[in-house]
């Protein structure tokens, strides 16, 4: 016994220790860093009219955005070297502030100087390329740059771009047409909408910088969209490497590509505002060498998403698109991804003594989504170190590996949707600035979601009736004690109004916070006894309508080219998982009957089917081009097939019945058995794998017994309990989302123009930064 303790005491300490020492170091490393070092370009004050726009608001109620006619464009474009973009969008709403903002990374410029009364970033005096930080020129609230042009050469020896104008390497060449050229691209950047865009074209025949010919264009054009978690008030960056390096091998096909922050989802999720900027992009794009075949989109992750809803919106800006690791929409995946905490917290403290929550496998057949049971997770030891701490030593024996996608890819990415006192650049705001902004997703497009009486934005988020771990009570795999249990004390989320900072990984400087939380649940709305259920979330209904009338959720009607390429990435617990490929599809079966013009690939993380998509899609969207009926089905090429690939990019299988599976009621195809999906807590809670059901209707416990809800349990003996679990009654997802609205893309006359919205200055947001995935694109979150 004695020598069991002594074991026991010399666990402790090392868990102690260990998390300690990780959290010391990411505060060395990372936080001392970001609290200490300070940009130089800092926002110290925003525009008087910002100060008023925190009252009521009523949330979006206009038309689908596909249902409108846009305004005409009042900018005259080209925009010419040395002269500025177009500053306010045609119709995305009044400007948002603050908006914070560096140099350009490309000229190395700062922004331009627009006013001396101290609004937005300050503006230095520069000798070179050094700021003299003690001489302030003037500020910056709207982050304007001038559109500049550059020639990019690929070194034949490193195989990377370098400035022509600085050539210290032998330029590689490109076999176009019949002949050899040297590889060179003009680049050309500046801001629209105040974001940065790019353009790249091969350099012409006779062109100089301010006379570009397009030569050697092949007349096709690439839309490159970006992903990222993002919720505002940044500007963005633009590097050479954001086109040049993620498509060489289409600019020595001749492709053009343009690319603007403003479709860069770190900096926000706005679908209005991606889509106005990316319209006038194309727009200086054809200005400049005229209109071309056709445009395809590629982007991954948040990417993919504006792929999906811009296509949907406005069929003017894509002809066909390449979604990598795609998410059908992003305000559909806050569903399941804001039930990871608080499930997690029961799992890890409210039922801690429950040996069942050791595995996380179980906990996968309650949340949802991928686990594994030897994967490395810091969060375990950090968690007993912090357990430990706090005078609890429930399962300190237990091991240290193990993790869920919940865990590793979701925490820390949810304070930024919707705690509103929250921001991880906070560093680029003085604390007056920061005070006076709600940092939230739901703030940021608070112009859609609207705002409640205490001024805060609408949220979508509910979970009120949803039976967390039906499945696997119905299976045997959960007990009724456990379930009833588990719905009692997982709660939901307070008010945003009532929310405090958060106290994961001392983010927002606190060096030694008492009460360390991973989860975020000083946040969460927990049960104030053994008998009463914690409180669920009540989401807005009006806010739920708003996200569907703006676009900003995908409905599932969609008519073009569609490639929807990932690497199977489940097994690494990454965030971008294989299910949100069978999410769109579900969505667009359900809209128009068919999806048989979205082709899922799938491949091993070590091969990039990238370029063969490019080629697959080319063969298409020609056949379509050519087609005088435009019928998208009819035109697909025998090469875009629903396809699988293993690490050396062969086909394992294809064909229309290779990704079959319970996702569709049929029996496992080929490729589903190579590469399995997994359910979101949502489906687990009986919901459909289209994952759009924001509120659900909600009927009688006795009314879902008499349905089958639970299967072959006799729960009726058990009336009583289930019914002070859920006093509001559980979830009917046999009726569509209470707060849907009907017929969203049924026009019921001529369309209509879009007005520019109301002059709101939407205060929310918080990206996190874009995470590099293996071979396809660097990509974020939908994140």
């Amino acid at each position: 016994m004695f020598v069991k303790f002594i074991k026991w005491m010399l666990l402790a300490v090392f868990i102690t220790v260990a998390g300690l020492a990780g959290l010391g170091g990411y505060y060395w490393l990372e936080v001392l860093p970001s609290l200490h070092e300070p940009p130089v370009h800092i926002v110290n004050k925003v525009p008087p009219h910002f100060e008023n726009n925190k009252g009521h608001l009523p949330a979006y109620s206009g038309l689908h955005p596909a249902l409108m006619a846009r305004p005409p464009e009042t900018f005259s474009f080209p925009i010419k070297l040395g002269e500025v973009g177009p500053v306010e969008p045609l119709f995305a709403g009044e400007l948002s502030y603050p908006l914070w903002c560096g140099k350009n990374k490309v000229t190395a410029e700062q922004p331009l100087v627009d006013n001396l009364d101290g609004y937005g970033v300050p503006v230095f005096e520069q000798e070179n390329d050094e700021l003299l930080l003690e001489n302030i020129v003037g500020y910056s609230q709207d982050c304007n740059h001038p559109t500049r042009a550059k020639y990019y050469y690929l070194s034949e020896e490193d195989q990377r771009f370098y400035p022509l104008e600085d050539r210290k390497h032998t330029i590689a060449k490109i076999m176009v047409g019949d002949r050899w050229l040297d590889f060179i691209v003009r680049i050309e950047t500046g801001t629209i909408n105040r974001h940065f865009y790019a353009i790249a074209v091969l350099r012409g025949i006779n062109e100089s910088l301010d006379r570009p010919d397009g030569s050697h264009w092949n007349k096709k054009l690439i839309y490159q969209f970006r992903g990222g978690v993002g919720i505002g008030k940044r500007q963005g960056n633009i590097k050479p490497s954001d086109i040049l390096k993620r498509r060489k091998q289409q600019l020595s096909e001749g492709y053009a590509v343009v690319y603007s922050s403003a479709n860069q989802t770190s900096n926000h999720y706005n679908m209005w505002l991606a889509e106005d900027t990316a319209l006038r992009l194309k727009r200086q794009f054809s200005a400049l060498y005229g209109e071309p075949i056709y445009t395809v989109g590629i982007g991954g992750s948040g990417g993919a998403i504006q792929q999906f809803l811009l296509a949907q919106n406005n069929s003017e800006i894509l002809d066909g698109i390449i979604p990598l690791y795609s998410y059908p929409d992003m305000v559909s995946q806050t569903i399941y991804v804001l039930d990871c905490e608080p499930l997690e917290y029961f799992f890890d403290v409210v039922d801690q003594n429950n040996s069942r929550w050791n595995s996380w496998q179980r906990r996968s057949a309650v949340e949802g989504l991928s686990a594994s049971e030897d994967a490395t997770n810091l969060f375990t030891v950090m968690t007993k170190a912090a357990g430990f701490l706090g005078g609890s030593f429930s399962n300190i024996e237990s091991g240290f590996n193990g993790a869920s996608e919940c865990v590793q890819s979701w925490r820390g990415l949810t304070p930024l949707i919707h705690n509103p006192t929250f921001v991880h650049f906070a560093n680029n705001f003085s604390k007056e600035v920061q005070a006076k902004v709600h940092w939230t997703h739901w703030e940021d497009l608070s112009q859609f979601y609207g705002r409640d009486e205490s001024g805060y934005a609408q949220s979508t988020w509910d979970n009120v009736g949803v039976q967390y771990g039906l499945e696997a009570l119905v299976k045997g795999d959960l007990s009724l004690g456990e379930f009833l249990r588990l719905n009692r004390k997982v709660g939901g989320w307070i008010n945003p109004d009532d929310m405090e900072p958060e106290k994961l990984w001392l983010l927002q400087g606190d060096v030694f916070p008492i009460d360390l939380s991973f989860w975020s649940h000083h946040n969460q709305s927990l049960s104030s006894s053994a008998e009463a259920p914690a409180q669920r979330t009540h989401g807005s209904v009006d806010a739920i309508g708003a996200a569907y009338k703006s676009g900003h959720v995908f409905l599932g009607k969609l008519d073009i080219p569609i490639l929807d390429v990932r690497h199977y990435l489940d097994d690494e617990l990454d965030m971008h998982h294989s299910s949100a490929s069978f999410m769109t599809r579900s969505r667009m079966i359900k809209a128009q009957g068919t999806a048989d013009n979205h082709i899922i690939w799938m491949s091993n993380a070590a091969h990039n089917p990238v370029n063969l998509a490019f080629t697959v899609m080319d063969e298409w969207l020609m056949s379509a081009v050519g087609n005088p009926s435009r019928d998208v089905i009819a035109a697909r090429p025998i090469s875009a097939q629903d396809t699988c690939f293993d690490h050396e990019g062969q086909v394992i299988a294809q064909g229309e019945e290779v990704w079959h599976g319970e996702w569709n009621a049929q029996p496992t195809g080929k490729c589903m058995q190579v590469y399995p999906s997994y359910k979101t807590s949502r489906e687990i809670a009986g919901g459909p794998i289209s994952g759009d059901v924001f509120k659900c209707q909600r009927q009688s416990i006795t009314a879902a017994i008499s349905a089958g809800v639970y299967g072959e349990l006799d729960m009726w003996p058990h009336l009583e309990a289930l019914e002070t679990t859920f006093p509001e009654g559980v979830c009917d997802y046999r009726l569509a989302d209470l707060g849907r609205p009907e017929s969203l893309l049924q026009p019921s006359g001529p369309a209509l123009s879009v007005e520019p919205l109301p002059a709101v200055a939407a205060e929310g947001a918080n990206p996190k930064e874009s995470i590099t995935l293996s071979g396809l694109e660097a990509t974020g979150s939908g994140g």
